[in-house]
């Protein structure tokens, strides 16, 4: 196994810069662009479908509050079709058990805003779509708390798993702003971790 890892403690103050715990070799830092609320760049997506192809890897999301903005953002990507086997938005929590194998004891614990959860739906994504890369989003978009969280909390989560060993990276954000604010920056930190993780020497070597 090449280990797991989970980098928390984020903060977004506001579109800006997300500050996280440095966890073997992953870049900790993820700057969401001040004009997130605009739309989220498409260079970004287009540096993760172009590193998973010349790694030749496949890639499946799965999508709670970004309900399949991260999916978009991968197949606007001329060429995406390549590496992207496809998606599953499961928002209710239900659906994250029965369609992406989330333990739902944890869930019950620990309610779906969780670190826990954002591993194993991008896990769970990977394993039920023969992919050997997932990634996941979960968390509060808001308007306003749900289930005791705050707005703005997100966990996302990529996993990769290659030449018989897996490693799985997720982070916490704590994002300020709107609801399209909250939900676009998830998109893109979930982007910018699986791009991390692709460039990380053991995914490479």
């Amino acid at each position: 196994m090449l280990g797991e890892a989970h980098l928390t403690d984020a903060a977004v103050e506001s579109p800006g810069s997300a500050v996280v715990q440095s966890c073997d070799g992953v870049p900790a830092r993820v700057n969401i662009p001040v004009d997130i609320a605009a739309g989220i760049p498409v260079d970004i997506a287009a540096a993760v479908v172009a590193r998973l192809r010349s790694l030749h890897l496949t890639v499946a999301v799965a999508e709670s509050l970004t309900g399949g903005l991260l999916a978009s953002s991968l197949v606007d990507v001329a060429g995406s079709s390549a590496v992207f086997r496809g998606g599953v938005v499961a928002y209710h929590p239900d659906l994250k058990v029965s369609l992406l194998g989330v333990d739902a004891d944890l869930i019950s614990r620990c309610g779906v805003v969780n670190p826990d959860v954002a591993s194993a739906m991008a896990t769970g994504v990977a394993a039920r779509l023969g992919c050997e890369v997932g990634v996941a989003t979960t968390g509060v978009a808001g308007p306003g708390a749900a289930d005791g969280v705050d707005q703005g909390r997100v966990y996302v989560a990529a996993s990769v798993r290659r030449d018989g060993c897996s490693r799985v990276v997720v982070r916490e954000l704590t994002v300020g702003g709107t609801r399209a604010i909250v939900r676009r920056s998830a998109t893109y930190a979930a982007l910018a971790l699986v791009g991390s993780l692709l460039a990380s020497a053991e995914v490479t070597r």
